[in-house]
């Protein structure tokens, strides 16, 4: 069977990495792909945006199946177009893509169904946003409604930060459209963590835990970025916690979205704040996230497409997946100044090492080749992830292979994992 998918992250070189695993497939095509990328797939030379161009391409090519990776395909409704023709797809469609696409809808959908999250208010009046900020005082979060690259959500400490906020969003178009409207919210404390799940609209595999790292500087300094690492299991989430998030967040959630006429196919994202025990939703994204996918997919033992099949089809009560007990790391290495303005158009050394170590994967967000080099193309470049017996040999293999790969401007955090070995 051809696959194609769509994207060009470190997300989507695991998902062709774990794709290329399976015996059933035959060649695999990612648009438009990346330098580290098309080491195992054809790259085509298509935008993950182009819906009608990837349609045709895959009745051209007949693929017999499609996975789309990043977020904005799936809310302009690449899946529904993809059906329409006939053609066989993994991911969320437009309808259903609307629980990350709009933060307003989520937040609607889970106080009309009762699911934990932050108290909150939607506004389009920058005054009225204003006034309630001041009633309401400090600390809030203040985030653009539409989608924003993981960067539209803005703590603010104080009255005066968040005013700022919502002046960047509304007022300056900081996010563009996406700013459009804005969700000013209680600031909730603890401990985030990621949790995904497969499903069909009804029944539903989840993965393993995991956490990711977004602010840029270590000790969660710094403004959000997509990702700075990631790392699974995440201990924060005890089998207590994991039932509460299957009963009070992720059923509610399927059964919410079938109710309001939007079944659910594909990856659900809850990006949870863990407090005292009990978990609330910070967000809702609508598939595999970036960092996570690739310490997921790397604890993957079994065959993905039977998984991708089966969701597609409405079969994946039948369906089992076996993970790793290892624990899997993947620090992200970036280009200095990200997530701002930053250079690009580096020569990367070291890759080729890294290539001959076993239970390290060196996944491509930001890279090209250009006259047989790899050359850094992007604000996130590289995803270096490591799996080992336990979280700590798992972070100490990842950062040895770090330490192998260098370019000018590069830049990491320190400290990814760290919560791992902190909890208790």
């Amino acid at each position: 069977m051809k696959i194609l998918v769509v994207g060009s992250g470190g997300r989507e070189h695991a998902l062709v990495w774990k794709i290329n695993q399976s015996p059933s497939v035959s060649k695999i095509y990612c648009a438009p792909g990346n330098g580290g990328i098309s080491r195992l797939a054809e790259c085509v030379d298509i935008q993950a945006t182009d819906v009608h161009s990837l349609s045709k391409f895959a009745k051209q090519e007949r693929v017999g199946l499609t996975v789309v990776g990043p977020e904005v395909p799936l809310t302009m409704g690449m899946v529904d177009e993809f059906e329409k023709e006939g053609l066989r797809i993994f991911g969320a469609g437009k309808k259903s893509a609307e629980i990350e696409g709009s933060k307003s809808f989520a937040k609607d959908l889970m106080r009309k169904y009762g699911i934990p999250t932050a108290e909150y208010r939607t506004f389009i009046s920058r005054d009225e946003a204003a006034g309630y900020i001041r009633e309401k005082g400090a600390p809030l979060v203040i985030k653009a409604d539409g989608l924003a690259a993981g960067k539209g959500v803005i703590p603010a400490k104080n009255i005066e930060e968040a005013l700022d906020a919502v002046d960047l969003i509304i007022v300056k178009k900081a996010f563009g459209e996406a700013g459009n409207k804005i969700v000013v919210e209680e600031f909730l404390t603890g401990e985030e963590a990621s949790f995904l799940v497969f499903t069909d609209g009804e029944s539903v595999i989840p993965l393993p835990t995991s956490q990711d790292h977004k602010p840029i500087f270590d000790e969660d300094k710094g403004p959000n970025t997509g990702g700075m690492g990631a790392y699974s299991p995440a201990p924060i989430v005890t089998e207590d916690l994991h039932r509460q998030i299957m009963k009070e967040i992720i059923q509610p959630t399927i059964s919410g979205m079938a109710a309001e006429g939007r079944k659910y196919k594909g990856v659900l994202y809850a990006g949870l704040m863990i407090t005292d025990g009990k978990a609330k939703v910070l967000e809702f994204n609508a598939r595999f996230g970036d960092p996570e996918t690739q310490p997921l997919l790397m604890r993957m033992k079994s065959d993905i497409i039977p998984v991708l099949e089966a969701t597609i089809d409405g079969n994946l009560s039948q369906i089992k997946v076996e993970w790793d007990e290892r624990a899997a790391v993947c620090v992200v290495m970036a280009s200095e100044g990200y997530p701002g303005s930053y250079q690009k158009g580096f020569e990367i050394y070291g890759l080729e090492e890294t290539l001959k170590m076993p239970n390290v994967e060196v996944f491509h967000s930001g890279t090209v080749i250009k006259d047989g080099k790899i050359i850094s193309s992007g604000g996130r470049v590289l995803g270096v992830t490591a799996l080992e017996h336990g979280i700590k040999d798992a972070i100490g293999l990842a950062y040895r292979t770090v330490k192998d790969i260098h370019w000018e401007g590069v830049y990491y955090r320190q400290d990814i994992g760290r919560k791992a070995l902190n909890c208790k």
